[in-house]
């Protein structure tokens, strides 16, 4: 009779894939919980002790830690020397092992590391050509279904051992996570490990005949596992992409007050304040109506039906939201490929930041944005202060320009974006993109520099565009010769002592 291993701390389908197995002619070995899960459903099942003649000790740190236990595992059927081993000792060969892990990243700590499950799951997967391993509950119908059918191929025994290494790489991933959490001093780990799972298959990659997916953290979450796509053509690659930018840049803005964004190539080309939804995601396309066509929209307020008819008549790709009223999705599903989703809670932020190069990843930690005045870095390098409604443009401009491709510059008239310059090789240039955008909207109002101005043409053509304040980093070596200029102007211009540099 063949011997089926099983100890599982995940035990949902437990019973009846154990009875399954029965009818197909295995014997049920199991330790612990699972044992008394089985037995209390009626199913004979012997304990590992009894297998190996060794009871559990150490509180149960040691239970199928047992050469018993590994050698009737590990044998390879093929070389009869390993057979005559087995026989000489008296040791059974196991055919199947049903194991899943202690739930460590439910409850982490010392007692709650697996030993003795993973080297159990490691050593079946290890030994696929001859021993079925599955670590997944998912996975027990199509497993039984073979059984019935004469047996797992070799190709599912391999398919289900690679889900095995998975499941213990994502486990010692999880353990690693959780020490380094413990040592807080190093903001960026000797080394890290990460698991993903593929969650979403996109309809392409950034150009159709790419493949793209979306890959969540083993242990983890973000907003999209929460959202809601109500409607619309598939996601692709640059609609996530670009969405994520959208969400992102409209819940760093200030949470008391309406606010749109509208994001062309992960960058915005208008993000504004209102009074309402409405007001807000009007002036933010009119920062730029040309760039807004096939744009991504997010809004920090639900969306309304008044919403939902302004936007029946501008073509975006998608449009993002804590939520919409029911009113508002009757009138947008008139627009059948128009994603629509629905996003709750405002992202968390990321503590570190990757991107792939050659050979590995560039990791950094995360920027963090402050436009708190009573920073110390902030300082007042002109001789005129803001207004107090300067502070409140120059405090906005600098949260969208945090968001901008580099180099860039962000014009704002009453917490408005009018003009946007992004992704230039020099600040002049993007100034002048900007000022032409704004196309004397900016009057009276701020400009953001995400770098400093190393000369003052930058400064100029911001003044040509007619703000009055501006807001940038400082540091330059020139930094004499632009506050005199804008002192020469009139201007009050404000050091923050920190870039926002994004490639």
């Amino acid at each position: 009779m063949a011997l089926a291993l099983l100890s599982v701390s995940d035990k949902t389908g437990l019973v009846p894939f154990a009875a399954g197995l029965v009818e197909v002619g295995f014997e049920l070995v199991s330790s612990g919980g699972t044992h008394k899960a089985l037995t209390e459903a009626g199913l004979a099942a012997r304990t590992v002790a009894e297998v190996t003649g060794a009871d559990e000790m150490l509180d149960g740190r040691v239970k199928t830690l047992h050469p018993v236990i590994h050698g009737g595992i590990l044998a390879n059927r093929a070389l009869p020397a390993h057979l005559a081993q087995l026989a000489d000792r008296g040791i059974e060969p196991i055919d199947l092992v049903v194991s899943n892990l202690y739930p460590f990243v439910a409850a982490p700590d010392i007692e709650t590391i697996d030993i003795g499950g993973p080297t159990m799951v490691r050593s079946a997967a290890k030994n696929y050509d001859a021993v079925t391993i599955v670590v997944n509950p998912m996975d027990y119908d199509r497993v039984l279904d073979a059984y019935r059918s004469g047996g797992p191929s070799q190709a599912m025994r391999r398919n289900l051992a690679r889900a095995a290494f998975a499941h213990t790489a994502a486990y010692d991933s999880a353990i690693v996570t959780w020490f380094d959490a413990h040592d807080p001093s190093d903001a960026l780990p000797e080394t890290l490990h990460l698991s993903l799972d593929r969650v979403h298959d996109l309809r392409y990659g950034e150009n159709p005949h790419q493949s793209g997916a979306r890959y969540r953290h083993t242990h983890g979450s973000g907003w999209w596992d929460a959202a809601t796509i109500h409607q619309g053509k598939e996601m692709s690659y640059l609609n996530v992409y670009d969405t994520e930018a959208a969400w992102n840049v409209v819940n760093s803005l200030d949470p008391l007050r309406p606010a749109a964004v509208v994001i062309k190539h992960a960058n915005p080309c208008g993000a504004a304040h209102g009074d309402t939804i409405v007001d807000a995601y009007r002036r933010a396309h009119a920062c730029d109506s040309v760039s807004a066509f096939g744009g991504i929209v997010a809004l920090n307020r639900p969306a309304t039906t008044e919403l939902a008819e302004e936007l029946a008549n501008v073509f975006t790709e998608v449009i993002v939201a804590p939520s919409f009223s029911p009113e508002a999705l009757q009138v947008l599903a008139a627009k059948p490929n128009l994603r629509v989703v629905e996003a709750g809670e405002a992202p968390p932020t990321a503590s570190l930041a990757m991107r792939s190069v050659s050979g590995g990843m560039l990791v950094q930690t995360a920027d963090q944005v402050t436009d708190d005045l009573a920073d110390a870095a902030w300082t007042v390098a002109t001789d005129r202060e803001p207004t107090e409604a300067e502070w409140h443009d120059l405090r906005f401009a600098w949260r969208v320009a945090a968001s901008v491709t580099s180099n860039c510059i962000v014009l704002v008239k009453d917490q408005a974006a009018v003009g946007i310059g992004a992704g230039q090789q020099n600040r002049r240039d993007a100034g002048a993109i900007a000022a032409q955008k704004a196309d004397g909207r900016a009057r009276g109002g701020a400009c953001a520099s995400d770098a400093f101005f190393p000369f003052r043409d930058g400064l100029d053509a911001a003044a040509s565009a007619g703000v009055t304040a501006v807001i940038q980093p400082g540091g330059s070596i020139r930094d004499d010769e632009v506050i005199a200029a804008a002192n020469e102007m009139g201007m009050a211009m404000v050091f923050t002592g920190q870039r926002h540099f994004k490639h």
